[in-house]
């Protein structure tokens, strides 16, 4: 396995349209990655609700609950 420092290298040694079809073909594969963890969740949300376990409330809910709050307040 190389290092971080070893692939920048490898990259460095690139010519510029290299670089930039590398550089093309991570964002598309991070987009593809962005894109199963959002059906992902969104599979683990329809299921959520099928079982009834889904929570509900708004926006201030959520953030008193993800701040560890009891009150939304």
């Amino acid at each position: 396995m190389m290092t971080f420092q070893e692939i920048v290298d490898s990259i460095d040694r690139l010519s510029t349209e290299e670089r930039d079809s590398l550089f093309e073909l991570i964002h598309q594969r991070r987009i593809q990655e962005q894109e199963a963890e959002i059906l992902a969740s969104r599979q683990e949300l329809k299921e959520a609700i099928a079982n009834g376990t889904a929570k509900r409330g708004g926006v201030r809910e959520l953030i008193a609950e993800l701040l560890g709050n009891d009150d939304d307040s």
